[in-house]
This record gives structure tokens, C-alpha cells and sequence, in this order.
């Protein structure tokens, strides 16, 4: 079991960890819906350099709430937050650090969806997601994990708590390919493998949220399109998605295969050059049967 030594308290019990994350999930996802009616949005520089990004009161005061936590609980850990593009180095010999994107899905919540809006927050430790907890604020449900857990969650707002379980093999051409961007976004090999599901769904704004969809079995695949990563997006997502036994695959050079690969758990933003495939381990033979 990974555990944090804080100086005066030695190892931190994981559960006291997960219950932490979890009530600044929940706060967090209070102030964001609390902030729906009277939120003042401002532009911001996106990845791409032009600024035509946005960022609202909701983001300043719920990853304010995820920096209290931290420095109250867990004075010692590290920080790599989205706003502000705050980083904060662990200190003190503790090589553990949180990333926090504290409103996944900021435009989706100006134009006031009613979904595809989360908050999300992952620990690492030594280049390892040992927890990770991704908040729906629309519906008030939570995914994710403890630190020394061999389970994923699904929790709802009443405090129900169901295991999430993907490891009977579906039939994927009963189920539908999940994309953030229409086919043309998208490499040879990935348009390639449409055909090989039902049909194909379109969906954009939050990440996490979005991946949620794979995770509770609503449909059988994903694929995102090369472009930005960022730790804040990114951690979380990989440490649920590999806890269930997801795998990440890209095409390969000649583009006529894919290929399993590692993805990088990083605390700075980089341009992936490639698309992503993330499918259970146990539909790899229904999707590549040679």
C-alpha cells in the first residue's frame, strides 16, 4: 500500500487520503454550482498560444478550495494546478504532488450545460497515480480511487457507493466508438476503425466527465485526437482508466496498426503528435482479432 509520511504524524492510513479528496471534490463541486447564476468569465492564452480561452470565478474559488485542503492536510505535497498555471514543489523529502483541474470543462459551463462540466484532482508518487477522483457537478456523482485501492468507484450524491466492473468482453459492434472531435480530426487509422463498432458518438467538454462514459460501460471505446496534454487533464483520467484495466494504444508509423504503449504521466503541457485509442484489455482480440 503507497503511503505519505508527513513529518510529526508518520504514514498516512490511504483511507484518510481518499476521504480527504473526496470531501474537496465535493466542495469544490458546491462552489462551481453555487457559482452557475453569478460567475464572472474572463478570456485567457489557450495551449495554442491565442486567447481564446476562458476561465471563470467558479475556476479561482473551487481550486481554491483544493489549495486549502492541501496545505492544511498535506503541507508537504506538491501542487500543479490549471489556473494560473500554479506549481507549487513538494518539499521536505516527500516525493508526492496533486494535480488539479478544478473546472473540467469551463466553456461548457459559460454556455450553462447541463452536462460535460467536472472537477478533478490525482495524486502522484514517484511517477505513479495512486489516487485519483473525478467529480460530475451536473449530476453530483464521483469516480475514483484511494491510495492502496484495487477498485473504482462510482459514487452518487446520496453516498452510494458501486464498484465499477468492465471486465466482461463486449460485443463491439453492438456498442458505439466515443470521439472528442468528428472523424476527419482524426489519423487514417483511427477513421479506419469506425466500422468496426455500431456507430459513433460525438462529445466535447469535459474530459473526465467524457471518460466516465467508458468507464460505466456506455460505450465501448475512445478516441481522442492528437493536441495538447496537460497534467491536470491528463492524470487523473490515466490513473482511473488503468486502475479498470483500460489500455492506451496509438497507431503505429506506417499508420496499418496499433500499437500499446505507456502514456506519460508529466507535470508540464506537451503536444502529443498522435491519437489515442483506450479500450479494455479483454475487447483487444474483438478489435484486432490477428
Amino acid at each position: 500500500m503507497s503511503e505519505l509520511r508527513l513529518k510529526g504524524f508518520g504514514p498516512i492510513n490511504s483511507h484518510i487520503i481518499g476521504r480527504v479528496l473526496k470531501e474537496a471534490v465535493r466542495r469544490a463541486t458546491v462552489v462551481i454550482r453555487n457559482e452557475r447564476f453569478v460567475f464572472e468569465a474572463h478570456t485567457k492564452e489557450s495551449y495554442s498560444g491565442t486567447m481564446d480561452d476562458v476561465f471563470t470565478s467558479a475556476d479561482i474559488k473551487a481550486q481554491e478550495i483544493y489549495l486549502r485542503t492541501f496545505q492544511e492536510c498535506f503541507p508537504l505535497c506538491g501542487v500543479v494546478a490549471e489556473e494560473e498555471s500554479l506549481t507549487i514543489p513538494s518539499r521536505d523529502g516527500c516525493t508526492a504532488y496533486f494535480t488539479v483541474d478544478s473546472l473540467d470543462g469551463t466553456k461548457a459551463y459559460v454556455r450553462r450545460q447541463s452536462h460535460g462540466v467536472g472537477t478533478m484532482v490525482a495524486l502522484v508518487q514517484d511517477g505513479v497515480v495512486i489516487s485519483a477522483f473525478i467529480g460530475d457537478t451536473n449530476t453530483e456523482e464521483m469516480y475514483g480511487y484511494r491510495p492502496g485501492s484495487t477498485k473504482v468507484h462510482r459514487i452518487t450524491r446520496l453516498d452510494t457507493f458501486e464498484v465499477l466492473d468492465p471486465n466482461k468482453a463486449a460485443d463491439l459492434k453492438s456498442r458505439y466508438m466515443l470521439l472528442r472531435n468528428p472523424p476527419n480530426y482524426y489519423s487514417k487509422a483511427a477513421q479506419k476503425l469506425l466500422p468496426k463498432f455500431k456507430n459513433y458518438e460525438v462529445m466535447g467538454a469535459s474530459i473526465g466527465v467524457w471518460m466516465a462514459r467508458l468507464w460505466k460501460g456506455e460505450v465501448g471505446a475512445v478516441l481522442i485526437n492528437k493536441g495538447w496534454e496537460t497534467p491536470w487533464n491528463s492524470t487523473p483520467v490515466i490513473g482511473i482508466s488503468q486502475k479498470l484495466g483500460y489500455v492506451f494504444l496509438r497507431p503505429s508509423i506506417d499508420g496499418l496498426s496499433w500499437k500499446e504503449y505507456q502514456p506519460t504521466i508529466a507535470t508540464n503541457k506537451y503536444y502529443r503528435e498522435h491519437d489515442i485509442l483506450v479500450i479494455h484489455r479483454n475487447n483487444l482480440n474483438s478489435l484486432f482479432p490477428d
